[in-house]
C-alpha cells in the first residue's frame, strides 16, 4: 500500500509572501501621480468656474447698457450739410472784406503834401470761389486800388511810391507812368499808381 503525506506543504519554501520592494515602489508611485492629478484637476476646475462667473458678470453689465441711438436722418444730414455750406460762403465772404475807413486814413497818413490827386478808384477784391461763374483773373499789374495824380518831380513820386510801399492794407505797389507836363506855366510830373488790397486772409483776391 502507497503512503500519503497529509501535512499542508510549507508555502515558505515555495516563494509566497509579501510582495518584492519593486512592486510596492511602482505601486505607490501610481497612487502618487494619481493624487496630484486629481488635486491639479479640482484646482483648475476651480479657476475655470471663477473665470466663468468673472464673463457672466461682464455680459450682464454688457445686456444692462442702454441701446446705441440711432443715426441721423436724412433730414438732419441735409440740415447739417446746408448750415456747412452756408458757413463756407460766410468766411469766404469775411475773408475778402476791406475796412475801407481804414485803408484811406492810412493813405492819407502817407500822402506827401506836395502830391495832389485827379483820381482815385478801388473796389473789394473779390474771390472766384464765393460768386459762381466768376474765374480768377491772371497775375499781372494790380487794379483794386488805383490812383492818378501830380507832384513837382519825379523824386515827388517816388517819394509817394516809398511811403505807399509800408501801408499794410496796400501790396504790390506799382508805378504805372510817370510824365513830366505843364499846368499852365508851372512844370509837373503826371503820374499813374496801382496796388492790390490785402485782404483779411492775406490774399488779393486775383
Amino acid at each position: 500500500m502507497r503512503a500519503v503525506n497529509l501535512l499542508p506543504r510549507d508555502h515558505s519554501q515555495n516563494g509566497g509572501g509579501l510582495p518584492s520592494a519593486p512592486v510596492l515602489a511602482g505601486v505607490c508611485a501610481g497612487v502618487l501621480v494619481a493624487a496630484i492629478l486629481g488635486a491639479d484637476f479640482m484646482m483648475q476646475s476651480g479657476k475655470v468656474t471663477k473665470e466663468q462667473r468673472a464673463l457672466d458678470s461682464l455680459q450682464a453689465k454688457v445686456d444692462a447698457l442702454p441701446a446705441a441711438p440711432e443715426g441721423p436722418s436724412v433730414e438732419q444730414t441735409q440740415l447739417a450739410g446746408e448750415h456747412s455750406a452756408r458757413v463756407t460762403a460766410l468766411s469766404a465772404a469775411m475773408g475778402n472784406r476791406v475796412a475801407w475807413d481804414r485803408v484811406f486814413r492810412e493813405f492819407s497818413l502817407v500822402l506827401p503834401e506836395d502830391v495832389w490827386l485827379t483820381n482815385l478808384t478801388a473796389h473789394s477784391p473779390v474771390s472766384p470761389s464765393a460768386v459762381p461763374g466768376t474765374a480768377p483773373t491772371s497775375a499781372g499789374t494790380p487794379t483794386q486800388f488805383s490812383i492818378q495824380g501830380r507832384t513837382y518831380s519825379h523824386d515827388g513820386v517816388a517819394r509817394l511810391l516809398s511811403r505807399l510801399q509800408v501801408v499794410p492794407d496796400l501790396q504790390n505797389v506799382t508805378l504805372v507812368s510817370s510824365t513830366l507836363s505843364k499846368a499852365g506855366s508851372q512844370d509837373v510830373v503826371e503820374f499813374s499808381i496801382v496796388a492790390d488790397l490785402r485782404t483779411a486772409t492775406g490774399a488779393t483776391g486775383t
